[in-house]
């Protein structure tokens, strides 16, 4: 039986694989695992209940899904507070510091998150992830716990013991723009920037967070009713957003997913900027400050090499992990980092957040142009990007594949030394092994994927 929580909570088409049913039973489930009964002392005045926040990004389907949440937290005994549409990095940062209008609740910080949103995923899907004391994301372990306690019957609370919805903040993310531009060293003042929200759940706190920071901002892609998340724009679409860059003469442009925890960003020219490129400049802005620990900074085995050559050229380590934000993070409690991230856009600042935030990853991305008076486009040239190739080959054997592959893979980054790299995974879900090379020309890089794929087609001779 496969397992229900994948590399970023549970997702599936609304309403179809994520069901309300399901959604209300994995609140529940949250709820009995993550309360703690010899720390709870629940009386029939409800004092000391656990309380959750529950945030959602604006797809039609999360009032469904939201409704479901709730009914199973307050089932289970909990008390919530709504947060209503914010990004997901809002709801962890809530199980940091209390948000500000929770009435009867604001004294408490809450002791569970659940954000219901499917991120990039198009607007169909959905999903359900949940967030720990002190906004750190579950590991696999907690996950299979709740999975599990899924097929529990548990005793229901009654009367007064019932969960309530201690307040509803649904349309003020004011506690959390606050809290972001705070964060901010320089003031954006003077700089002009395009903001693609995806449609999605950073289309209120993403533009407020960067005008009250100072910048001038131009909006695209700011429609709150949830049909056209992810659909042509956001982080997975930047031609809209280089179109705009170049129409207004921007000093930049940043680009968020559908629940805002990604940030990818467009210089003045309107060329792209990677998340790799991203974690360069925040990386040597913090080393600059004497504010980046160990000189060390994560990063998944799929960073360009480009990246590595940039950061061992200013003398920065890079602490590899596995592909996900979730890996990135483990390594940078495990290390003590203040900066870690993807290629994709996650990036996590340590120091003031604890898991990807697009809007806080902006907000210092544009910090460094302010206060360098330097381009978008000089800033980013720290890296220079290597081509690089990715190839799917299906095996019937995915361990026995990368096995045959090693003598080959070997030969290759002899030949490429370090111009270039070679790197074999298998898929997590799939029957298949990804093929990834790197190397100074697309031709040359193509030409060496395509080669070691023929070789695992071609099988043992």
């Amino acid at each position: 039986m496969s397992r229900l929580f994948g590399t970023d909570g549970v997702r599936g088409v609304a309403n179809v694989d994520l069901t309300p049913e399901l959604a209300l039973a994995l609140a529940g489930a949250a709820v009995r695992v993550l309360s703690s009964e010899q720390s709870r002392h629940r009386s029939s005045a409800g004092a000391e209940r656990p309380l959750a926040v529950v945030g959602r990004d604006p797809r039609p389907s999360g009032e469904l899904l939201e409704a479901a949440v709730v009914a199973g937290l307050l089932a289970a005994g909990a008390d919530v507070v709504r947060l209503g549409v914010v990004p997901t990095p809002a709801v962890a940062h809530a199980l940091t510091a209390p948000p500000v209008g929770q009435g009867p609740a604001a004294e408490r910080t809450p002791d569970l998150g659940v954000m219901i949103s499917a991120s990039h995923n198009p607007m169909p899907d959905n999903g359900i992830k949940f967030f720990g004391l002190g906004g750190h994301k579950l590991g696999d372990d907690v996950e299979d716990r709740i999975e599990a306690a899924l097929g529990e019957t548990p005793a229901r609370p009654s009367g007064a013991d019932v969960g309530r919805i201690r307040a509803d903040l649904s349309g003020s993310p004011d506690w959390y723009v606050d809290a972001l531009v705070a964060t901010v060293p320089v003031p954006l003042t003077g700089l002009r920037v395009v903001v693609d929200c995806a449609n999605g759940a950073a289309a209120v706190a993403a533009p407020a967070a960067y005008r009250k920071a100072g910048a001038e901002v131009v909006v695209i892609n700011a429609e709150t009713d949830g049909y056209g998340i992810n659909d042509g724009c956001g982080a997975t679409h930047l031609e809209p957003l280089q179109d705009a860059v170049r129409a207004v003469g921007a000093a930049a442009g940043l680009a968020h997913d559908g629940d805002a925890d990604r940030c990818l960003a467009v210089d003045e020219r309107g060329e792209t900027v990677d998340g790799d490129q991203i974690l360069a400049v925040l990386a040597l802005a913090l080393d600059e400050r004497g504010e980046l620990p160990g000189r060390a900074v994560a990063a998944t085995v799929m960073s360009n090499l480009g990246f590595h050559h940039a950061m061992r050229d200013h003398g920065i380590t890079v602490a590899e992990t596995s592909v996900g934000d979730r890996y990135v993070l483990e390594r940078m409690r495990a290390d003590g980092l203040a900066l870690g991230g993807e290629q994709s856009g996650h990036v996590v600042l340590g120091a003031h957040a604890t898991t990807g935030d697009g809007i806080l990853t902006g907000l210092h991305l544009l910090a460094r142009i302010a206060e360098t008076h330097r381009a978008m486009s000089d800033l980013a040239s720290v890296v220079t990007r290597l081509p690089q190739v990715l190839v799917n080959v299906p095996v019937a054997d995915r361990e026995a594949a990368i096995a045959a592959l090693g003598p080959h893979v070997a030969r290759v980054e002899a030949d490429l030394g370090d111009s270039g790299r070679v790197l074999v995974r298998p898929s997590g879900t799939e029957p298949l092994v990804r093929v990834m090379v790197e190397a100074p020309t697309e031709e040359l890089a193509r030409s060496t994927a395509e080669g070691l794929a023929a070789t695992v087609t071609a099988g043992p001779r």
